[in-house]
């Protein structure tokens, strides 16, 4: 039994965002119930290729991207722009502990399917609304997306080659991290809710924004621009604080180093066959060595072509120096401590035979993660949850399918 195994979340949201956190949730137990529009559902489902291949090696329905964020939950189909479809949402939200959507501002009201709507039959209700910009302010009405998030919320000018370089200019993280973060925090902010609601008995609205997420994650860089008033520029894989902490050439590649105090700059500075940098007053602490940077970083790149990767990865790890090598996913997925912690797993598919995934991160010693299902099938448990939880029995299902409602 998971630690969220006695809660319901009714899933209204699509793309990423919000399934992110319908995920983290199902994982941690709780029985999340996926709406989705009958025919066509969430919109990644097509959002291919890749697609997942069958036993033959033949493309099914089911995109990469959307089974990277729905394990673990079933599936409805159900078409709530009809009056038959948005009773059958509200009694199921009069059912549920949760509701998570990221519709437009005002979007569901037309459906009644809106927190005052759906706080008026079940109280307890925590409404998480997950939009690009919140529920209020002069962007409010405007649909948001990763990318322009990214850009707007300033990520972009902190990420790319430095200006002056060749390929300099701003570059979006590779995958959409501000979705991510969104659900990450969309999922405490969940959890505090319930906690809140344990205490006092009353569910509340939850207003997650990708912006205000994107500008909550800039952490250091923006108080580095908070506390002078000067805008953090790219510096390409270099840290604005800490040096020398990016990537340097070896003789077969590249490898990652990241020095954090005077002490791991010594033992480096020896394992390089260069001592006298430790001692050198411009080198010699952080703080110098930052206001250097110009100065010792060629003197590093210039020592550091003369080892391979694992090589350098070798000693100074045996020299108490962090630093790793830069993989690509193939490789990722072979690393013996990738494999030790169990981060690739496969689940039974109906149309695949199984389906690969990547575990969860979180560890809990007495309530486990579980994976009890694999992303769905478009309307896979339709049936199930209509005769489970709304009592429908099979000529009421069979009707309202012929209505086109589910």
């Amino acid at each position: 039994m998971g630690a969220l195994s006695h809660l319901r979340v009714l899933d209204l949201s699509r793309v990423l965002a919000g399934p992110w956190s319908g995920q983290i949730l199902a994982d941690l137990g709780a029985d999340v119930i996926k709406v989705e529009r009958p025919g066509s559902g969430d919109d990644t489902r097509a959002w291919g290729p890749p697609f997942l291949r069958d036993a033959a090696g033949e493309h099914t329905s089911e995109a990469a991207y959307y089974l990277s964020a729905n394990r673990n939950k079933r599936s409805v189909t159900i078409d709530f722009t009809q009056a038959e479809g948005q009773r059958l949402v509200r009694e199921l939200a009069a059912k549920s502990d949760i509701v998570i959507e990221n519709f437009k501002v005002g979007g569901l009201a037309a459906y009644g399917l809106d927190y005052p709507s759906l706080k008026a039959i079940n109280p307890r209700l925590i409404y998480c609304s997950i939009t690009g910009f919140g529920q209020t302010g002069p962007y409010a009405k405007r649909a948001g997306y990763d990318f322009m998030i990214q850009g707007l919320g300033g990520l972009m000018s902190l990420t790319g080659r430095p200006e002056g370089d060749d390929g300099a200019g701003p570059v979006k993280v590779g995958v959409a991290l501000t979705d991510i973060l969104t659900g990450l925090y969309s999922t405490v902010a969940i959890l505090a809710a319930l906690a809140h609601r344990e205490q006092h008995g009353a569910g509340q609205h939850v207003d997650m924004a990708l912006l205000d997420v994107q500008v909550a994650c800039l952490a250091n860089q923006a108080m580095n621009y908070l506390t002078t008033g000067s805008a953090p520029k790219r510096l390409g894989n270099a840290h604005p604080n800490i040096v020398p902490y990016q990537d340097f050439p070896t003789a077969d590649g590249d490898f990652i180093l990241t020095v954090g105090n005077d002490g791991q700059f010594r033992r480096f500075a020896e394992v390089a066959g260069q001592p006298q940098w430790a001692d050198d007053p411009r080198f010699a602490t952080n703080k110098q060595r930052v206001a250097h940077r110009a100065q010792l970083i060629p003197l590093i790149r210039q020592a550091t072509v003369f080892k391979t990767t694992a090589e350098w990865v070798g000693q100074l790890e045996a020299a108490g120096v962090p630093c790793g090598p830069i993989n690509d996913l193939a490789q990722v997925f072979q690393d013996p401590q990738v494999i030790e912690r169990g981060l690739a797993l496969h689940l039974p598919h109906a149309l695949a035979g199984s389906v690969p995934q990547v575990a969860s991160p979180i560890r809990l010693s007495d309530t486990p993660v579980e994976y009890r299902r694999a992303p769905p099938l478009l309307g896979e448990h339709t049936e199930a949850v209509m005769t489970e939880l709304l009592g429908l029995d099979a000529d009421a299902i069979a009707r309202l399918r012929h209505a086109g409602v589910v």
